[in-house]
């Protein structure tokens, strides 16, 4: 075997390669747009190169095909705020075979231990942390977009490896064909016919002033149970709401206002994975067609729910229900959408969690990203989960 690292353009497409190779004859998994693979890696388009660095590397068998990759990155701003020095490994894909896995794991570990890291997280993004995070260990179902699928064998190579279960990761899905519960629908209403408050769904033509209010919320509802939470600025949301233009549908971003103030978001977009498998990756002029053709065909029936946040003033106080209740009447009206993935909840966040079952969620996928100390001596610590007892 022989580890390869991506420095040009035959490694960069090798790398995006090895995935197709892996998973091929998989019927449920489904190819990332390498357009989007090969911006986590460009300076050029990910900010998160002003805070820190990324590398890759590819495995070759012996007759030179393609058996794995690996990626290693550092957040330094991340490091910062919890005074620590971890790295992160993911975009992680391996035969099934612990020899050809340990050597990806131990050239990240060499890359890391070479820049002053004493640990490091996987399978994790060099991004944001609801994209591409964690390990599926069940669940093995279509992935929606921009969340990891795996062969269920991956959990023995990182397991076999050394690492440890940092924090626990659940996706729960919600089928809007059914009546929600009577009780929340009770509270839901109630909570939406409050004085003072008010509820709106996004609008392109207000574009700035919902990233505004986006940021406004996000920034103050994370850092109650998230410590090592990076703020996002306006511009950055903007941003990232103008590149998914393509799919997101105006009534699926919703707001909560008190006396005019943002208190709360949810953000989803349609599942574009159930486009996404029909292109194995690639977006060239007849894809991007096809693209609109299943679009207008009314291919994706569900969404992915991508976060929910409260800011802490009003956290308790039923916010939630009203928002998923907005939701419940969206999709009244869009009948094609019949199920809902609310991805992902950490067991970090008891009270998320306490909100999805409420509404009659089912917990359908669990995740595990796991945290690698390099002296194989020092006490592991889990990620802190706070006691909820209401």
């Amino acid at each position: 075997m022989k580890i390869i690292p991506v420095t040009d353009k035959k490694t960069r497409k090798e790398f995006l390669d090895a995935a197709r190779r892996i998973y091929k004859g998989d019927d449920t998994w489904v190819c990332p747009l390498d357009v989007e693979i090969n911006s986590i890696f460009d300076p050029a388009v990910n900010a998160y190169f002003t805070h820190g660095e990324a590398t890759r590397w590819i495995l070759k068998d012996n007759d030179d095909q393609l058996i794995g990759r690996i990626a290693a990155f550092i957040n330094s701003k991340a490091n910062e705020m919890l005074k620590t020095s971890t790295g992160g490994v993911g975009f992680f894909e391996c035969i099934n075979d612990q020899e050809a896995a340990n050597l990806l794991f131990d050239t990240a570990k060499e890359w890391l231990v070479e820049r002053g890291m004493d640990a490091m997280d996987g399978p994790v993004n060099f991004g944001e942390t609801d994209k591409y995070w964690g390990l599926l260990i069940d669940g093995f179902t279509h992935p929606s977009y921009e969340i990891n699928y795996n062969y269920k064998y991956y959990q023995e190579l990182f397991e076999n490896y050394g690492f440890q279960t940092y924090y626990k990761q659940e996706g729960f899905h919600l089928d809007v064909t059914k009546p929600m519960p009577e009780r929340f629908t009770k509270i839901a209403e109630w909570v939406s016919k409050k004085p003072g408050y008010e509820f709106k769904h996004f609008e392109w033509k207000q574009q700035k002033k919902y990233a505004n209010d986006f940021a406004e919320v996000f920034n103050t509802a994370w850092p109650t149970f998230k410590p090592d939470f990076t703020p996002l600025k306006p511009e950055y949301i903007d941003k990232t709401i103008t590149k998914a233009k393509a799919i997101i549908e105006e009534e699926f971003v919703w707001f909560a206002y008190h006396d005019g103030k943002p208190i709360a978001i949810y953000f989803m977009y349609p599942d574009a994975n159930q486009i996404l498998k029909h292109l194995n990756g690639k977006l060239h002029l007849i894809n991007k067609l096809r693209f609109l053709y299943f679009k207008k065909r009314k291919t994706m029936t569900r969404a992915r729910g991508v976060l929910m946040g409260v800011v802490p003033k009003f956290q308790g106080l039923g916010l939630e229900s009203a928002i998923i209740l907005k939701l419940v009447e969206v999709f009244a009206r869009k009948p094609h959408y019949t199920e809902i993935e609310f991805s992902w909840v950490g067991d970090f966040n008891p009270k998320m969690r306490k909100v999805f079952m409420s509404v009659g969620t089912v917990s359908a996928k669990h995740y595990i990203t796991y945290r690698y100390l390099f002296d194989r001596n020092a006490e592991f610590k889990r990620y802190p989960i706070p006691d909820v007892k209401d």
